[in-house]
C-alpha cells in the first residue's frame, strides 16, 4: 500500500514523562543484617571483660564489664549510634513520608549540592576525608595501645616513630622497611589473586538495586510473555514441584545485537527483586592452567549463598558464545544461521543491491559471497562454520566450559564437610542439599557456536529468539524514547517512523532519537521536529556522505541513473516505499535509492521477482533512452543482480519454461554454477538454459523501457531534484509525482511547462557535452522553490499524468 503524506506537526510540545521507579518506603532488612554490628560490638566488649576478669581473679565479671565500658566509652558511643541508625531504618521501612523526607530533602539535597562542586575539588575533598578518617582510627588504636588520650597519641606518634627509626637505625630502619615491604607485597598479592583470578568480570547487584522493569523493554512483548512464565516458576516453585515437575533453571536469548537481550535479563531481576549477577564470559579465558575452573567454582559458591539468603538469584552471561564448545558440531536446529538483513547494511551501492526487497537481496548476496571478487573489488572468503578445533572454542577454554557444565548440573549434590564426611563417619544418612533457586540467563547473537551440552534441557530449558521488533513494537519504542525528550511529532508521524524503520532495534531507535536531539541542539533548538527525525534516520541508516563534488556532466549522469531507479521503484513496487534517494558519495558508492518495506513477508512470488528485475534494469534502459543509446559502466552491478535473480527463479523455483530443479545436479548451495558438470569451460549463458535467461531478461528490459518512456517527464524531474538537493526523501519523490509539498521541496514546480522546457534544454546540452567530452554549455536551471500565491499547483492542461496505482 501507499503511505499517505506525513500530517502537519502538532503545535503542542510533548514534555518528557517522569517515572519514579523508587519505592516509597525503604526495603526491609533481614534480622541478621539489622543486628550484626550491634552483636559484634557487644561481643568485643564482653570478650574484653572476660579477658580482664581472667587476668585479675579478684575482680568480678560485672566489675570487669563496668571497667571496660568506662575504658572503651567510644565503643559504647558507636553502639548507641548504631541503635539510632537501625531505629531510623525501621521507621523508613514503615513510614513513607519519613523515608521520602530523608531521600529527597536530606540526602537528595546533599547530592544535588555536591553535583555542583567541581569534580577535581570533589576528588580532593574525598581524599582529605579519607585521610582524616584514617588518622582518627589510627589515633584511637594508638591511644588504646599506649594508654594515653587520643590527642596525646596524635601528638606523640611522630616522635615515637622517629625514635624507633633514627635512635637505633641499625635495628629500626631494616625492621621498618621489612614490615612495609612485606605488608605491601602481601596486600598486592591478595588484590591480584582476588581481583584477577577470582572476581574479575563478575558484577553483583544486591536485591532491589536493579530498577529495570518489563515496562522498560519495548517492542518485545511476545518474548517477555514467555519469560514471565519462568519468573512465576522462580517465585512460586512449590506449585510445579508439588505436581512432580521441576523449575526451569536456564533461558537462552539469541538474536541480532541491540534487540534488548541484556535489558530483558535486568528486567527479570528487577521484577523479581532478586540479586543480579552479571558475568562477562571473557573473564574465564585461562591465563594460567586451572584459573578458569577455579573462578567458575568460586562464582557458583557465591550464587548458592545468594540463592539461599534471598530465595533466588538471577545470573546473566552476556555474549555467551565466548564460552565456545568442546569440539562438537553445531546441530543448527531452531537456529537460523543465514545472514540477517543487517549483513547487507554495508552494501550501499548503485551496483545492484539497493533497489529491491529482502528476498532479492538475499539471492544477490548468496551469489556474491562465494565469488573471489567483492563489491568493491576486495577478495571475499566464505564464512567457515562447523567444528571448532582444539577444544578451545572461542577462547573460553575447555576447562571453563566443562566446569560451568558441571556446576549447572551439580546444584543438587551434597555439599559441605559435615553434610558428607562427618555424617558418613557416624553412619548417618547424608543431609539433603537445599534447593538453590538459580535462574541462568544467557545472551548471544551466535548460538550456532554454543556447545550442545549447554543447550540441553536441565541447563538451558528455554530458548527464545529475540528478533527485530515488529511495527507495533517499533512504534512503542519510538514513543518510549520520544517521551524522554521534548518533541513536536504527532502520533501519525510516529506511526510513519515505525513503518519506515524495518529491522530497527531498540538500540538503533534510541540512537536515532538521540541524533535528532543533537541536530536540533546544533540549530539552537531544544525541541525535536519531524525534519530532525528524518535527517537523523538517514544519517544512522546510510551514513554520512563524503566530502566529494561531482563535475557538472557527471553529476547529471549520476542523477539520471538514480532517477530511473526511483521511478521504477515508485511505479512498480507496491509493497515498499522509497526511503531516500541520493547522489552523494559514500565510500565507493556514487549514489543509491533505498527502499523501505511496508509489510513484512516470508516468501516472494514470480511477479515480485519480475518487478525487482525491472528495477535493476531501469538504469540501463534509462541511460540508453536519455543518452541516445549510450550507457555507463555503472550498470554492471545492476545487470549482475538482474541476471542472478532470473537464473535463480528459472533454475530452482519453477518460474521459467522448465519444471525440473537444477538443485539436483548442482553442488553449489544457493546459486547456479558457471562450470558445467562435464568439466568444460563453456559459459553458462551460451547453453540452452542461458538462452532462456537472456530471453526473459530481454522481455523484462523491453517492459522497463516502455515504462520509463511513459514517465520520462518524472525521470527528469527527480534528476533535477537530486542535482539540486543531492539527497531527497521518499516523501519528496511522492510530492514530485503528486504535485504536493514534501519535507525538502515543493513538487508543484515540477508540473509546470517552464520547468520541463528549461530542463530539457539543459539535458540536451549535457548530451552534446557528453559526445564532445566537454563541459555542458548550460548551467543547471534554478526553478522557483514555491508556488505563486493563489496558484492551484497545476500546469496548463496537458495529457493526463499516469498515477501510481493504489493497492
Amino acid at each position: 500500500m501507499t503511505l499517505p503524506p506525513p500530517p502537519p506537526p502538532l503545535q503542542a510540545v510533548h514534555e518528557p514523562e517522569r517515572d519514579d521507579r523508587e519505592p516509597r518506603t525503604r526495603m526491609k532488612m533481614m534480622l541478621g543484617d539489622r543486628i550484626k554490628v550491634l552483636v559484634l560490638i557487644a561481643l568485643f566488649i564482653l570478650l574484653s571483660a572476660a579477658y580482664l576478669h581472667s587476668s585479675i581473679p579478684i575482680m568480678s565479671f560485672w566489675e570487669a564489664l563496668q571497667d571496660q565500658l568506662r575504658a572503651k566509652w567510644w565503643l559504647v558511643g558507636l553502639f548507641g549510634l548504631e541503635v539510632l541508625r537501625q531505629l531510623h531504618y525501621l521507621i523508613c521501612e514503615r513510614v513513607a513520608g519519613y523515608n521520602q523526607f530523608w531521600e529527597k530533602h536530606v540526602w537528595g539535597a546533599w547530592g544535588r549540592r555536591m553535583d555542583k562542586v567541581n569534580p577535581w575539588r570533589r576528588y580532593r575533598l574525598n581524599r582529605m576525608f579519607k585521610f582524616i578518617v584514617f588518622t582518627i582510627i589510627a589515633g584511637l588504636i594508638l591511644a588504646w595501645k599506649w594508654g594515653t588520650t587520643f590527642i596525646e597519641a596524635i601528638v606523640e606518634a611522630p616522635a615515637r616513630f622517629f625514635d624507633i627509626l633514627f635512635v637505633n637505625p641499625i635495628a629500626g630502619l631494616p625492621l621498618f622497611f621489612t614490615l612495609i615491604i612485606t605488608a605491601m607485597y602481601g596486600l598486592f598479592s591478595l588484590l591480584i589473586f582476588y581481583g584477577i583470578f577470582m572476581i574479575g568480570g563478575i558484577e553483583t547487584y544486591k536485591a532491589g538495586e536493579i530498577k529495570t522493569r518489563f515496562r522498560d523493554v519495548w517492542g518485545q512483548d511476545p518474548v517477555l510473555h514467555k519469560i514471565q512464565e519462568n519468573i512465576d516458576f522462580l517465585e512460586k516453585p512449590a506449585e510445579i514441584e508439588a505436581k512432580g515437575g521441576y523449575v526451569p533453571s536456564g533461558i537462552l536469548l539469541w538474536g541480532p545485537p541491540g534487540t534488548g537481550k541484556t535489558l530483558m535479563a535486568e528486567a527479570v531481576a528487577g521484577e523479581t527483586g532478586k540479586p543480579y549477577v552479571f558475568v562477562d564470559p571473557s573473564a574465564f579465558v585461562q591465563t594460567f592452567i586451572g584459573v578458569a575452573p577455579m573462578k567458575i567454582k568460586w562464582l557458583y559458591r557465591k550464587l548458592r549463598k545468594q540463592a539461599l539468603r534471598n530465595g533466588g538469584v538471577v545470573v546473566f552471561f552476556d555474549e555467551a558464545d565466548v564460552l565456545g564448545n568442546r569440539g562438537s558440531t553445531s546441530q543448527g536446529g531452531q537456529f537460523d544461521s543465514r545472514r540477517e538483513h543487517d549483513s547487507l547494511a554495508g552494501l550501499h551501492s548503485c551496483n545492484a543491491v539497493h533497489y529491491v526487497d529482502d528476498h532479492a537481496l538475499s539471492i544477490v548476496w548468496h551469489g556474491l559471497q562465494p565469488s573471489t571478487a567483492g563489491i568493491d573489488g576486495e577478495d571475499q572468503k566464505p564464512e567457515k562454520r562447523g567444528i571448532i578445533m582444539g577444544g578451545m572454542g572461542m577462547g573460553g577454554g575447555m576447562g571453563a566450559l566443562q566446569a560451568l557444565l558441571t556446576e549447572m548440573s551439580g546444584l543438587r549434590k551434597p555439599r559441605g564437610f559435615f553434610s558428607r564426611r562427618f555424617r558418613s563417619f557416624l553412619c548417618m544418612k547424608p543431609k539433603a542439599p537445599p534447593k538453590y533457586r538459580i535462574l541462568h540467563i544467557m545472551a548471544t547473537n551466535r548460538p550456532d557456536v554454543l556447545d550442545d551440552a549447554l543447550l540441553r534441557p536441565g541447563r538451558l530449558d528455554r530458548i527464545y529468539k529475540v528478533g527485530y521488533p515488529h511495527v507495533d513494537g517499533r512504534r512503542r519504542t519510538y514513543d518510549g524514547y520520544l517521551d524522554k525528550v521534548k518533541h513536536e511529532l504527532s502520533s501519525a508521524q510516529v506511526d510513519r517512523l515505525a513503518v519506515i524503520s524495518p529491522y530497527a532495534t531498540g538500540a538503533i531507535i534510541k540512537d536515532i532519537v538521540n541524533e535528532a536531539l543533537i541536530i536540533a541542539m546544533r540549530d539552537g533548538r531544544d525541541t525535536i521536529t519531524w525534519a530532525d527525525m528524518l535527517k537523523a534516520k538517514h544519517i544512522k541508516t546510510h551514513g554520512i556522505p563524503d566530502d566529494w563534488t561531482y563535475g557538472d556532466l557527471e553529476r547529471h549522469q549520476v542523477a539520471v541513473h538514480e532517477a530511473c531507479h526511483a521511478v521504477a521503484m515508485y511505479r512498480l513496487q507496491k509493497r515498499s516505499t522509497i526511503d531516500v534517494a541520493t547522489i552523494e558519495r559514500r565510500g565507493g558508492t556514487g549514489g543509491f535509492v533505498a527502499p523501505m518495506p511496508l509489510e513484512e513477508r516470508f516468501t516472494e512470488w514470480r511477479s515480485g521477482f519480475d518487478i525487482n528485475v525491472k528495477t535493476f534494469l531501469a538504469s540501463l534502459a534509462g541511460e540508453r533512452m536519455l543518452f541516445e543509446g549510450d550507457n555507463s559502466a555503472g550498470v554492471g552491478g545492476d545487470l549482475y543482480s538482474a541476471t542472478r535473480i532470473v537464473m535463480e527463479t528459472q533454475a530452482y523455483w519453477g518460474m521459467g519454461p522448465s519444471v525440473a530443479s537444477h538443485a539436483v545436479t548442482k553442488a553449489q548451495r544457493g546459486g547456479v554454477s558457471s562450470r558445467p558438470e562435464d568439466g568444460t569451460d563453456r559459459n553458462l549463458l551460451e547453453t540452452s538454459f542461458g538462452h532462456q535467461v537472456e530471453a526473459r531478461l530481454q522481455e523484462l528490459f523491453a517492459e522497463t523501457q516502455e515504462m520509463l518512456e511513459d514517465n520520462r517527464r518524472f525521470v527528469l524531474a527527480i534528476a533535477h531534484a537530486l542535482e539540486t538537493y543531492k539527497t531527497v526523501t521518499g516523501d519528496d519523490i511522492d510530492a514530485i509525482f503528486r504535485g504536493t509539498t514534501g519535507p525538502t521541496l515543493d513538487g508543484w514546480v515540477y508540473h509546470t511547462d517552464e520547468f520541463l522546457l528549461s530542463y530539457e534544454a539543459y539535458h540536451l546540452s549535457t548530451i552534446e557535452a557528453h559526445k564532445a567530452q566537454a563541459k555542458p554549455s548550460r548551467e543547471l536551471p534554478v526553478i522557483a522553490t514555491s508556488r505563486p500565491e493563489g496558484s492551484n499547483g497545476w500546469a496548463p492542461p496537458r495529457p493526463p499524468v499516469p498515477r501510481r496505482r493504489e493497492p
